[in-house]
């Protein structure tokens, strides 16, 4: 697989790891009105820490990468 360079991709990544920074900074607020309080704070910012790591991937257009060879593995690897 070539790695190709997208302005697009990079600009959608970065959208979304900035929505993902925002869940990280403001996650108290988040987890109080949409999840369960106190107790899912730990989920929430691990949500947003997941979706920051996601947002630089798909930035550096590295997640069809990881895409080709996670579905390589499952049917058997080539």
């Amino acid at each position: 697989m070539d790695f190709t360079f997208s302005i697009g991709w990079v600009f959608g990544g970065l959208a979304i790891a900035a929505v993902g920074g925002a869940i990280v900074v403001f996650y108290q607020k988040i987890a109080d009105n949409l999840a369960g309080g106190v107790r899912s704070y730990d989920r929430v910012k691990l949500f947003g820490v997941i979706t920051v790591v996601v947002g630089l991937l798909i930035a550096a257009n590295l997640h069809t990468l990881i895409l080709t060879l996670l579905v390589n593995f499952i049917r058997g690897g080539r």
